[in-house]
């Protein structure tokens, strides 16, 4: 059985690639936009192929042969639906037997500005003659690394979310999962909703204040006010108001995820945030 990973120079990808390797699975193959960034992997025995989403030509030639694929999400915010939709339609060129496509937890009907584009792919597999399976990842603690190392600094930890919960992980933990549906069997049609410890922003602040062992308070503020505040810290605009827009979708339930299925994925409990932060602290 041949495995690939889109995207799979990026942070999600390699960890997907590495959690292959250390499943036995195989043959594994990358593909990657830039083949020089992944050379280590193929030095690993990694099949390494060239595609980018855009092109339905390279993505044929990356595609050949494969029997599972992990379409990772693109980046490039506005264009994805129709990178998505080049993938999955190699993916049907090619015979592939499973589709794993990473999305947000209830893309159907999740209000969230960054669900707009994971809701459309959803679309496209739905009536695709792909069998498929929907990794409805939640965030990853790693988003809020520059976050926490600016909050332990200065004692507050500003954001959008009241007292709205997130149900975060490692992105490790998000790997481990793709890793797991890639390689066992009874996945297709399913939607597994993943998250991990959830927390208030509050209670956020408490554990980078034990981490870093210095006081840290949270202070809310309006959607408006952080995105503009993001922005003031040199975030480009269209992602900093993506980012506090996804603070509001914490404050309103979308991103706490009760389900269990990362951890029944996983077979352990996801990351704890303090793990993570002190990984950060490590750097």
């Amino acid at each position: 059985m041949t495995v690939a990973v889109t995207g799979a120079s990026g942070q999600l990808g390699r960890l997907v690639v590495e959690a292959l390797l250390r499943r036995n699975a195989g043959p594994v193959v990358a593909i990657v936009r830039d083949p020089s960034k992944v050379a280590d992997l193929a030095e690993r025995g990694v099949q390494v192929r060239q595609a980018s989403y855009d092109d339905a030509e390279a993505l044929d030639r990356a595609l050949a042969g494969v029997d599972r694929l992990l379409l990772i999400s693109g980046t490039e915010m506005g264009a994805r639906i129709a990178q998505h939709t080049t993938v999955i339609r190699a993916a049907e060129r090619a015979g592939v037997q499973l589709l794993a496509y990473t999305s947000i937890p209830r893309a159907d009907e999740n209000p969230m500005a960054l669900a707009r584009e994971h809701r459309g792919t959803e679309a496209v597999l739905a009536e695709s003659t792909v069998p498929h399976v929907f990794l409805r990842n939640g965030w990853y603690w790693e988003n809020y690394a520059d976050r926490v190392a600016a909050a332990a600094e200065h004692g507050v930890l500003q954001g959008a979310a009241g007292e709205g919960r997130v149900s975060a992980a490692a992105r490790a933990d998000y790997a481990e999962a793709a890793a797991a549906v890639l390689t066992t069997d009874g996945h297709a049609g399913r939607s597994y909703e993943l998250g991990g410890e959830s927390l208030t922003y509050p209670a956020l602040a408490q554990v980078v204040s034990e981490v870093f062992g210095k006081p840290v308070d949270y202070a809310d503020v309006s959607e408006a006010e952080y995105a503009a505040a993001l922005e003031q810290n040199g975030l480009p605009a269209p992602f900093a108001q993506a980012l506090a827009n996804a603070d509001t979708g914490i404050r309103n339930g979308w991103l706490d995820v009760t389900t269990g299925d990362l951890t029944k994925l996983i077979g352990r409990p996801a990351t704890s945030p303090a793990e993570v932060f002190r990984a950060v602290l490590a750097q």
